[in-house]
């Protein structure tokens, strides 16, 4: 499973640097953009289209293209065939931001013609993910493995206009996380019943047409203490281990995502943030990650942490204003340093935890969950002096003298057998509410991360949100703060995991 040499650019990932908004585990997405259609005629009023009676012009503020997302339907994939299907789910995004890029730059003619998206975007959209399916089906058994039933079904996308601001797939609106993170996590009422902002800003908002809107946004101080935790039991693993790797000095950044996206350039379709590990890109291998230095200040962790930028859209432009996976994909505005980054590794409350194998491969969070609801979402967002109360699909408003902290709490359950699988998740768990692993897993440190931002308050006015903050994403995601994820590539040598493990067990504070 592990991969010992640096692969070459295939001509698939050639292909793939053309992409403009990828979904992270690939092939399903909602596209949001402003698009026109004409009023259907009324025949009960007696219109009719000789009439000679002129039509009014609607404007759906919105229209969205909901797809499948495929690549969460793979979870037995051949390891053999991983690589090639990891590479079409790329193709299947790239298709949906192609299907993005034609809505946004064709509204006139949608206005002059109602089946002008469905002939023009929709259809061609339905033909192109059927050749790209009909791809992962043969590879898969070509591999010895099966598809899933109903995969061609998936071909087909929706077009759905914008009304009001669109939930989660779903239907909700709050994750309680009270199974997400091995217990330290917000539950009951998100956003304190009183969200920011009043009426939503019209369109997207944002400084590139793709969000973040004012009801993004909830007042820290109106929302009720909501974090709870389990109880220890008898056999608890209660010290911790902290590594110390900074807060991205030396702008380590790329969009690609080694995790699910190898061998793909832009991958990822946003910016991300490294710590630790110096030799991350879509290329690396295990060998490569093994022989990196590192900006811990252990050189016994040469992990890989990284997690997508947050910016504040100012109006003004970073580095990557023209680049594929910033300006180019709707990631724009000054990218913001964490003024701090701690990282540290947990115990578990019902026993002791063992050694995490190298080169495991760890996703927290779902950068797709505003289209795919609230499954995977993991997103945590509040204040400092307030972190008793967390938002999972609102930013905070801080008040004066508080900053923004997003904090992550990944799987802290492992199958005892791989480091990845083929959907990037199911070879890891949590832990339920009472701090027990699923059977047959067992427990392993938790990695806990805490990134606290120096940002001034967005203010809001008139259903308008001015120089709003936001984490980077795909553009059909409008910049929501539940698709907030962090990755996590475990590169400690053998002696460190051991000292960690240890640390752990006996209950010492370690660093």
């Amino acid at each position: 499973m592990g991969r010992t040499s640096r692969k070459r650019r295939s001509s698939l990932a050639t292909r793939m640097t053309i992409a403009s908004a990828a979904l992270l585990l690939g092939g399903g997405g909602l596209v949001a953009v402003n698009v026109y259609a004409s009023a259907h005629e009324d025949s009960a009023n007696g219109q009719d289209a000789g009439s000679g009676t002129q039509q009014t012009q609607q404007t759906q503020q919105v229209a969205t293209i909901d797809c499948p997302d495929v690549g969460a339907q793979l979870s037995d994939v051949p390891g053999g065939a991983r690589d090639e299907v990891d590479g079409e789910l790329a193709t299947l995004d790239t298709q949906i931001t192609q299907a993005y890029q034609r809505l946004s730059s064709t509204r006139d003619a949608a206005a002059r013609d109602p089946r002008f998206v469905q002939n023009s975007i929709m259809d061609p959209l339905k033909k192109n993910r059927s050749t790209i399916l009909e791809r992962i089906r043969l590879e898969m058994e070509r591999r010895g493995g099966q598809a899933p039933d109903g995969m061609n079904d998936m071909a087909e996308c929706t077009a759905q206009p914008k009304e009001g601001e669109q939930p989660p797939a779903d239907g909700g609106n709050q994750g309680d996380g009270s199974d997400q993170g091995g217990g330290d996590q917000a539950g009951g009422d998100q956003s304190g019943g009183d969200q920011a902002g009043g009426d939503q800003q019209q369109g997207n908002g944002g400084q590139a047409g793709n969000g973040p809107v004012a009801d993004d946004f909830a007042d820290i101080t109106k929302v009720q203490p909501n974090v709870q935790k389990p109880q220890n039991g008898d056999n608890a693993s209660t010290g911790t281990f902290t590594t110390r790797c900074g807060q991205n000095e030396n702008k380590k950044f790329n969009t690609d995502n080694l995790i699910v996206a190898p061998g793909v350039t832009n991958g990822a379709h946003h910016l991300h943030d490294y710590v630790g590990n110096q030799d991350n890109d879509a290329f690396s291998s295990n060998d490569d990650l093994a022989n990196a230095g590192t900006s811990c200040r252990n050189q016994g962790d040469k992990s890989t942490y990284y997690w997508p930028v947050v910016r504040v859209q100012d109006g003004s432009k970073d580095f990557d204003a023209d680049k594929d996976g910033g300006g180019k994909e709707g990631n724009v505005g000054k990218i913001l340093q964490a003024q701090k980054a701690s990282i540290k590794f947990v115990g578990s409350p019902q026993s002791e935890v063992v050694a995490m194998p190298k080169f495991l491969r760890i996703i927290t969070g779902d950068a797709k969950a505003f289209t795919n609801g609230t499954a995977n979402a993991n997103a945590h967002w509040s204040c400092t002096g307030f972190e008793d109360r967390q938002l999972t699909d609102k930013y905070p408003l801080c008040p004066d003298g508080s900053k923004v902290v997003r904090s992550f709490a990944f799987q802290s359950c492992w199958d005892g057998q791989n480091i990845d699988s083929a959907n990037h998740r199911t070879h890891v768990a949590f832990a339920d509410q009472a701090g027990n692993c699923p059977q047959n897993f067992k427990a392993i440190p938790q990695l806990k991360m805490r990134l606290v931002y120096d940002v001034q308050t967005p203010t809001i006015e008139n259903g308008q949100v001015k120089n709003p903050f936001a984490v980077d994403g795909f553009p059909e995601q409008l910049h929501k703060p539940i698709t907030d994820h962090d990755d996590f590539i475990n590169v400690f040598d053998d002696q460190t995991m051991r000292k960690v493990v240890d640390c752990i067990n006996k209950g010492d504070r370690c660093t």
